[in-house]
């Protein structure tokens, strides 16, 4: 089958946008900063989750589909795990979490995890429209939890961003192709303009963890009822933002069309570098030059992302990220 231009357009437009807002933890995060970073994290993950949620809709528990799951998910998890454990062990750092290996995943390998999960709900959440406000309810409640439970997996995360995957299950072609509408990305810009001057006011109503959608309710000193308003809001606001971003997104095919193949070589590649800037002080150095640091490290990001994405990379770093699926297509070729 063809492959739509446009969807790769979206995955490698989103997965960049992951690289960058994870680089802008190593900058100042004061003023003008902070509105960015709360801007991209308003919307860049339930973007990428509502992606991963359409693009999943003709899963199955089918041998087939279980053993493509198995080999793309499960397999990459389990050695990304280890390797970025075994990195940070390298550099010092010793943290082992809060559960066991493997059960307790560590920044970023919970998003393998989460798809995991989500994509096994998925003949279950696909099946009924109403799969959408039960996933809000579930988000909501997810957060009065604060049980170790929850850590493992990481599933205060992956309940907590559960609605964007289901909304992504529920969207069909056709709607989607509102978004692809000529004057849809007039209203995309306009409600992500609108978006931006909220982030600017975000610590007026809520702190930035709470775009996080990982730390309880309680552990912002706030009761159910205020936490629940405060989930519900920040839900609404990561709806609006993925629809926008999606409808300001180029249709046709463009120069980096080509590397939306590699959404997931770009995602597991490239916490190494951002550790590895980390572990070599780049912080400190960002701290003493000032919050115009914010701007070459953008470009940085974007940078790694088309780096790891292009095709004669992203071919090699393939049999990494997918070694079962590497070897076969090698057979078959």
């Amino acid at each position: 089958m063809a492959r739509d231009p446009w969807l790769d357009n979206v995955k490698m437009t989103l997965v960049t946008v992951v690289v960058i807002g994870h680089m802008l933890v190593l900058v100042p995060g004061e003023g003008r900063n902070s509105q960015i970073y709360d801007f991209i994290y308003s919307w860049h993950i339930p973007a990428f989750v509502l992606v991963t949620g359409y693009l999943s809709r003709s899963f199955v528990w089918t041998r087939p589909k279980l053993w493509a799951l198995f080999c793309t998910i499960v397999v990459p998890y389990v050695i990304f795990e280890w390797a970025m454990l075994a990195f940070r062990g390298h550099y010092g750092d010793t943290d082992p979490g809060s559960g066991p290996m493997w059960l307790d995943p560590h920044w970023p390998m919970w998003y393998l995890t989460a798809t995991f999960l989500w994509r096994m709900a998925t003949p279950i959440l696909v099946k009924h429209w109403s799969a959408l406000p039960l996933s809000v309810v579930a988000s909501l409640l997810i957060g009065t939890q604060s049980a170790e439970w929850t850590t493992w997996l990481d599933l205060q995360r992956t309940i907590g961003f559960l609605p964007f995957f289901v909304l992504g299950l529920h969207l069909t072609p056709r709607e989607v192709g509102l978004l692809k509408h000529r004057f849809s990305p007039v209203v995309g810009v306009t409600v992500l303009v609108g978006i931006f001057v909220v982030a600017g006011h975000t610590d007026e109503w809520i702190a930035t963890k709470w775009l996080w959608y990982s730390i309880p309710f309680d552990s912002f000193g706030v009761d159910t009822v205020d936490g629940m308003w405060n989930r519900f809001r920040v839900l609404l606001l990561g709806a609006a933002g993925s629809l926008a971003v999606l409808s300001v997104i180029p249709r046709r095919r463009t120069w980096f069309t080509d590397m939306g193949a590699a959404t997931l070589v770009v995602y597991l590649f490239h916490g190494f570098f951002v550790r590895r800037l980390e572990f070599a002080g780049y912080p400190d150095w960002a701290n003493e030059q000032g919050t115009w640091t914010i701007w070459p490290t953008m470009a940085l990001a974007v940078l790694v992302a088309v780096v790891l994405a292009a095709p004669p990379v992203a071919r090699r770093l393939t049999w990494a990220v997918d070694p079962i699926g590497s070897v076969q297509r090698a057979r078959s070729r």
